[in-house]
């Protein structure tokens, strides 16, 4: 009779594939997964906190370094508590050059979460072709607010500054080069036989599983649960773009996949669909040097990237939040790694970790 035994192995918190500094200690029976225990806490961040000690204005730039590959979204979700907390309306110019920056910033987000499980899963090309087209993303936002990463552009009341005359026009040859992106992509990694069966029918998660651990954004939506907070909930001026909520109908990391990349294009439409109706006027509401919000609390909650991001907020009516939380995705989705990882390869954990696509700055808020 055969005999086996258990053994411990660490995934991390240095190794590529788990996108940062996290530990998954994986419990194993040969190449198969017994138990994966996601381990947090090696980043040491402490953010939360630190608001608590800034003021409103402060707090801004602080917010980009949450989920650092989507720091308009973050920008935007805490402006837009603060602005709820305050009765602050944001000039319409404003409102249109939100919607463009968080969603060319969604798109550069999904390209990142692309190159990656390219790599992940031994496809250096594909890196290299999502990392190629998200420089031009990235070139846009430093015409926008000169940086590349940490942007600080959406501020409490509007935006820092008005886009430069060229940048309509640069976002519009963007999105016209966009649809062969696509296909491009579509030609080289999802045509590619070896990175099909490496996701598909693997880490399957049904939608009522999925709610019932609080799972939301694409991993929420590539198991068949229709829900998007730009549709549910629409903040800002969502409700004035028309645009479809990509689902999945498996659960599985093939699903998660797909999603984010019809995502994608949907992002394109609502950024084009912004531009054409992009009005004048100015870009910043008329917002006091030193912001004292009512004593009272707000919860705000957008659709970033990773699913949703939600900024709750206590204030006692001086220049300093009394008590500040986030709601952060990744930190929540991160919960079902051992529930997708059992029964499955040391293979298939790197790629359900790139199909949950977890950016651990938020996670170790």
């Amino acid at each position: 009779m055969t005999r086996t035994e258990v053994y411990t192995l660490n995934m991390g918190p240095q190794h590529p594939s788990t996108h940062g500094v996290l530990r998954v200690v994986l419990e194993l029976d040969g190449e198969t997964v017994v138990r994966a225990t996601p381990e947090f806490g090696y980043l040491h961040r402490g953010i939360e906190k630190l608001a608590e000690k800034l003021t409103y204005q402060q707090i801004t730039p602080y917010t980009d370094r949450l989920d650092y590959l989507s720091a308009m979204g973050n920008n935007l979700g805490y402006c837009q508590a603060v602005e709820k907390l305050m009765g602050l309306t944001v000039p319409e110019r404003a409102e249109y050059l939100r919607i463009i920056m968080v969603e060319l910033n969604r798109i550069a987000s999904h390209l990142l979460f692309l190159g990656s499980i390219a790599i992940d899963l031994g496809g250096s090309t594909g890196l290299m072709y999502a990392f190629r087209d998200r420089e031009r993303i990235l070139d846009l936002f430093d015409l926008a607010c000169g940086a590349r990463l940490t942007y600080n552009y959406i501020r409490i009341g509007g935006v820092m500054a008005d886009v430069p005359p060229e940048f309509p026009d640069a976002v519009r040859r963007f999105l016209d080069d966009f649809p062969a992106m696509l296909e491009e992509y579509h030609g080289l990694i999802t045509g590619n036989e070896i990175f099909y069966y490496r996701l598909k029918d693997t880490a399957i998660i049904s939608g009522e599983r999925a709610l019932a651990l609080g799972l939301t954004g694409p991993v929420l939506r590539a198991s068949g649960v229709d829900y998007d907070l730009r549709k549910a909930e629409p903040y800002g001026i969502y409700d004035r773009f028309d645009f479809r909520v990509p689902l999945g109908s498996k659960g599985d990391n093939w699903d998660r996949y797909l999603v984010r990349m019809e995502e994608m294009a949907e992002s394109a439409r609502i950024v084009r669909q912004a531009l054409d109706q992009l009005p004048a006027g100015p870009v910043m509401a008329q917002v006091p040097k030193v912001i004292k919000p009512p004593a009272g609390e707000v919860y705000h909650r957008i659709e970033n990237p990773r699913g949703e991001l939600g900024y709750y907020i206590v204030s006692d009516g001086s220049t300093k939040p009394y008590r500040f939380h986030v709601r952060r995705p990744s930190f929540i989705n991160l919960a079902v790694v051992d529930e997708l990882c059992r029964g499955g390869k040391v293979a298939d954990v790197v790629a359900v970790l790139a199909t949950l696509d977890p950016v651990m700055g938020e996670v170790d808020c």
